[in-house]
């Protein structure tokens, strides 16, 4: 038997026992700037919701309501267009010659 399988074999074996924890992402870079616009979409979609429940089982307050799913709205447009704008992007990357 190949020494080198050996070693390959038992450091994937370590790797599978590590606890495997998730990298944070670093302040200021990109993955955490995702990540906060991605937190703040959740959190507008779930006042949104929230606001709607409210509406629908209590009477609550139609302005409040009017004014979470407008928010609600602007989030979702803001999302497609991000995602045409990666999807339009990775498009033209495909296209480029190598």
């Amino acid at each position: 038997m190949d020494i080198r399988n050996t070693l390959a074999l038992q450091a994937y074996a370590q790797s599978r026992l590590a606890p495997q924890t998730p990298a944070q992402p670093t302040e200021g870079s990109a993955a955490a700037a995702f990540s906060a616009a991605v937190a703040g979409f959740t959190d507008t979609l779930a006042q949104g919701e929230a606001q709607a429940r409210a509406a629908m089982t209590s009477g609550a307050d139609p302005h409040a309501l009017v004014t979470a799913l407008a928010q609600t709205e602007l989030a979702v447009e803001t999302a497609v267009t991000v995602r045409d704008r990666v999807v339009e992007a990775y498009q033209e990357i495909l296209r480029m010659p190598v």
